[in-house]
């Protein structure tokens, strides 16, 4: 079998190219694609060549870890027509998977895929990204937050989970003035604005660097600041304010099977909303465009590829 696919071949240069997909194994669905996601935030790291390396880090790669598919080829519960979302997949011959979801055809093991029921169009690209705002905020040990630091797509989904959680409306921070509207009941400011020093849950999902000293500086006594971004630098922070609040710094990795499940049911329940998040799409055949404007225009909150006309 063979795929079309989003290869990003180095730092700086991306394009779509026909390769060859693994043998489905025995434990193995394969799933044409509908829709899949592009992040501003890790897939912009590998574009730029600043990823810090891990497992399964090189070049050429397929990015992706958000594609809402259809089943060709089912098996282990999965019927041929049934709706999944693809967390990514490892399963090309001539590029690395990382993260392996944006191409027309994917190849892989049957536990990696979620069912979607009830969620519809391309909104479900948005459940893993809606699974790690909830391990940020109602994972293990985890507390809502009544301070969030940016309202990229991250921000705004645990937003919308804390509320959708019985959590007080939270405030928004965000340097940006153009993303400095809500119409989902929480308030929006530029940190200037905002004069509070007693914050008993500080979540940052900016990814930003240097922050960690102003954040801690508007903590109460023995306040959390969780961070939720993905941070290229080593951060640090200046220790007598932290041991003055005695501040607890918590980090928030990737979503947990459990996470997903939440969130599908908040979704399915109605508590949740994942509408009007996706600000851009584009067919999959201008992918290369696609990806510069996520990665270099602000106005972008989520790209989405409709991979129709590469079916």
């Amino acid at each position: 079998m063979e795929t079309v696919a989003v290869v990003l071949e180095q730092p700086g240069k991306l394009a779509l190219r026909t390769l060859a997909l693994q043998e489905p194994g025995a434990d193995d669905i394969v799933v044409d694609a509908l829709w899949s996601g592009i992040s501003s935030g890790t897939e912009r790291l590998l574009w730029e060549g600043r990823m810090p390396d891990f497992p399964g880090m090189g070049y050429p790669l397929v990015p992706g870890y958000e594609t809402v598919g259809i089943v060709a080829q089912g098996g282990h519960g999965f019927a041929e027509g049934d709706r999944v979302f693809v967390p990514g997949a490892n399963c090309y011959k001539q590029a690395r998977g990382l993260f392996g979801g944006a191409a027309a055809r994917i190849v892989l093991p049957a536990r990696r895929a979620l069912p979607l029921r009830n969620i519809e169009g391309e909104t479900g690209i948005l459940v893993a990204l809606a699974a790690t705002a909830h391990h940020a905020v109602a994972g293990e040990h985890a507390a809502l937050p009544e301070l969030i630091v940016g309202h990229g797509i991250l921000g705004r989904l645990i937003a919308r989970i804390t509320i959708a959680l019985g959590g007080e409306a939270p405030t928004v921070w965000e340097t940006a003035e153009a993303r400095r509207t809500s119409t989902d009941g929480y308030s929006v400011i530029d940190p200037s604005a905002d004069q509070r020093k007693d914050y008993r849950t500080i979540c940052d999902a900016s990814g930003a660097n240097g922050l960690l000293d102003q954040l801690i500086g508007r903590l109460a006594k023995r306040g959390e600041v969780t961070l939720a971004g993905f941070y290229e630098q080593p951060l640090s922070f200046t220790f007598p304010p932290a041991f003055m609040r005695e501040a607890r710094l918590r980090i928030a990795a990737e979503f947990t099977h459990t996470d997903m499940e939440a969130v599908t049911d908040l979704i399915t329940s109605g508590r949740l909303s994942l509408n009007g998040l996706i600000s851009n799409r584009a067919k999959a055949s201008t992918a290369p465009h696609a990806y510069h404007t996520a990665f270099t225009d602000p106005s972008c909150i989520k790209m989405a590829l409709d991979w129709s006309d590469l079916a």
